[in-house]
């Protein structure tokens, strides 16, 4: 079997929600080799470097830093807030990242980030964290005046844990009273040797890919994304923005299985197709082929077929990015690094959260790994919470998943879609996706996981707790319902009758 049937095969063979992983897109495989990094920010002084500047806030003894976080994604942006919210980030806290920017929201990468300039596309600094929540945007100014130590673009390679401890790759010694990992994940690349590395290649975990992703987009003409997950349908969208010929490549049988059903799935790719988007399903990849230019020209196919292209992502998922870590515990059945309900690992005084968190999922049963912006978020809030307060109850999430795509000027249709809970059991398909469609998962008569398309703000705020309470529900008068609303009207009917 070649690499890449190997790997397209791991593709296929995903986990789902059912399985106790919750993954960002359809794979995890392969690892991301390391960013350069070439310079770092020291205590009370300005660097410049590619024309942006980076400043940070306090003077700390070397000896004395009493919180250090290790990360700077989502889930250390909102971790930071919370230590400020508590009084104990001024002069305490140390954020060390490999990245050139503050935290920032991830998601936005994939979406409004890859906008083409006449349809107003986001950027920073309109989305540090905590932004997408609703909270103040934490800009690098912001982190100066609240005391917090930002350490950019200088990953930690090393950590003692007998002496507290961190290396960084420039060589600076970090000590930490207590150590929070906020590492997140890496990008799954596809190998080197069958052309993963070709100058027209993308991948999308950061900043600095989405930069180099859209100098590509401003002067290509066929786009190739590899996968049908998440990556795959945001930057599909976003690519019809650019009016590309644009063709979506995955194994599977259809977009997103590990959450839509068949069914919801051709609605979805339907409308895909009337914005002029390809699918090649089934396919299996031999290598991406380079011109005469050395930039990648095409995608073969293992049925021998070619498929042109100047311009090609990768979004076949992600991998927890645990190194340098590895010793403090890691769960070799979901990945990542294993924590309790407070985000405590097995070495006393360390903590993980965010992607690289394996926890319980209490209302399941279930240790657990979530790849989404909302997880990063609460498990910060909820691990600071418990290392800085004497608060004590167990972590007890619920899934949550979203997307939100065709969202810029001139699209045609808009949509966004909300699921809660968990895809098991029979799926009940209502509505006809015009513009509103509903997916409920019912298992042993109660409701285990809602998704609706183009709900209003109240049907939006009711799927959670009808995801939480799993109210019994009856299958044929649901099944009966004519409308999305009047679907959910027995589901909130039903809800009314547990409380």
């Amino acid at each position: 079997m070649s690499t890449v049937r190997r790997l397209m095969a791991t593709m296929s063979g995903s986990l789902s929600l059912k399985n106790g992983v919750v993954l960002h897109s359809s794979s995890s495989f392969y690892s991301r080799s390391k960013l350069p990094c070439n310079s770092f920010v020291v205590a009370s002084r300005t660097f410049r470097r590619s024309s942006r500047s980076f400043s940070i806030s306090a003077s700390f003894d070397n000896s004395n830093r009493e919180y250090v976080i290790v990360g700077g994604g989502n889930a250390a942006g909102y971790a930071a807030r919370a230590f400020v919210e508590n009084g104990l980030a001024d002069g305490k806290l140390c954020i060390v990242s490999k990245e050139a920017y503050a935290p920032y929201e991830r998601p936005a990468l994939t979406k409004g980030y890859l906008f083409p300039v006449d349809k107003k596309p986001a950027r920073l600094p309109g989305f540090h964290t905590c932004v997408g929540a609703g909270g103040e945007r934490q800009t690098p100014e912001w982190y100066q005046e609240k005391g917090i130590e930002m350490i950019y673009e200088d990953p930690v390679m090393g950590i003692d844990i007998e002496k507290n401890t961190l290396q960084t790759q420039s060589g600076k010694s970090l000590k930490y009273g207590s150590l929070i990992i906020a590492t997140g994940c890496s990008a799954s690349r596809f190998p080197e040797k069958i052309g993963g590395s070709l100058p027209g290649v993308h991948y999308i975990r950061d900043v600095a890919d989405a930069d180099s992703l859209i100098e590509s987009l401003k002067k290509s003409q066929k786009v190739v994304i590899v996968g049908g997950g998440y990556i795959g349908m945001e930057v599909a969208a976003a690519a019809v923005g650019w009016n590309l010929d644009t063709t979506i490549i995955f194994p599977e049988d259809h977009l997103l299985p590990r959450l839509f059903t068949p069914s919801l799935a051709e609605k979805y790719e339907e409308l895909y197709r009337q914005n002029g988007v390809k699918f090649v399903k089934g396919a299996k990849i031999q290598n991406l082929e380079a011109g005469t230019d050395g930039r990648v020209a095409a995608v073969k196919l293992e049925n021998g077929s070619a498929i042109e292209a100047d311009t090609i992502i990768i979004g076949i998922g992600a991998r927890p990015a645990t190194s340098p870590f590895e010793n403090v515990g890691l769960n070799t059945t979901v990945g990542g690094i294993q924590v309790d309900g407070l985000f405590r690992t097995k070495v006393p005084g360390i903590f993980a959260i965010g992607d690289v968190a394996a926890f319980p999922l209490k209302m399941y049963d279930r240790v657990a790994r979530v790849e989404h912006v909302d997880h990063a978020r609460k498990s910060a809030q909820h691990c600071v919470s418990a290392l800085l307060t004497a608060r004590t109850h167990m972590y007890d999430y619920l899934p949550y998943f979203y997307s939100r795509v065709f969202e810029y000027e001139g699209s045609q249709r808009k949509i966004w879609w909300q699921f809660f809970g968990d895809n098991v059991g029979e799926a009940v398909e209502i509505g006809n996706f015009d513009p509103k469609i509903a997916t409920f998962w019912i298992d042993s008569g109660r409701l285990k996981g809602v998704l609706v398309e183009s709900g209003s703000p109240e049907e939006f705020q009711l799927l959670p707790k009808l995801a939480r309470a799993q109210p019994l529900v009856d299958i044929a008068k649901l099944q009966s319902a004519s409308t999305v609303e009047a679907a959910l009207e027995i589901a909130q009917q039903a809800l009314q009758s547990v409380a």
